[in-house]
């Protein structure tokens, strides 16, 4: 024993550059949302041309939702921008697809704000207990998710007269579970801050 110790190493977390895969996914994410929204003003929602873009136009912005969480999580490129502009890309695809729909009659009013007023809730719940921890997504706010998307599509997509009526229904299945994953979140969200 010579009475050097070697020291351990200090762990190197590596860096995860912020102009990465993920992130560029969630800015085009962005970038979409006027496009989309310039395609629906454009259609009057009476155009079935422009209908047809403007719902193909939000079914690739929302694929991307799913990418780049895929993309981030697989290689170990979360960033914190990524954290505060993923969800805000999301809000803002789906407020100007709700907001739209509504303006142009097809969609009540009180539908848009329900859920809008959720969405923008619980992803400020999201941030106010960040320090505690992480409101993970669960399964219903996945379906939460796929049923907003399958609703609003079929609202914007000119559907034959005979299926028409079926975007209601997709949509009040929707709302429901929209709401009853809103309270889950709540529920979290408080046992997050009263363990910590």
């Amino acid at each position: 024993m010579t009475g050097v110790t070697e020291s351990t190493p200090a762990r190197v977390v590596p860096q995860v550059p912020v102009l990465n895969a993920a992130n560029a996914l969630t800015a085009l994410r962005l970038l979409l949302v006027p496009v989309f929204a310039a395609s629906v003003i454009t259609s009057e929602m009476t155009h079935s041309g422009w209908q047809m873009a403007a719902c193909l136009i939000f079914a690739v912005a929302s694929a991307t939702d799913l990418v780049d969480g895929w993309i981030a999580r697989r290689f170990g490129l979360v960033t914190s921008v990524g954290k505060v502009a993923d969800p805000i890309a999301d809000k803002a695809l789906t407020g100007a697809a709700l907001l739209l729909l509504s303006w142009y009659d097809r969609l009540p009013w009180w539908v848009t704000a329900l859920i809008l007023v959720r969405e923008v809730g619980i992803t400020g719940l999201r941030f106010w207990v960040i320090r505690h921890g992480v409101i993970a997504a669960s399964r219903g706010g996945k379906v939460k998710t796929a049923l907003q998307i399958l609703a609003i599509a079929w609202y914007l997509w000119p559907m034959p007269d005979a299926l028409v009526g079926v975007g209601p229904w997709i949509m009040a299945a929707a709302v429901l579970v929209t709401v009853a994953t809103g309270f889950d979140y709540i529920a979290q969200a408080l046992r997050l801050r009263h363990r910590r």
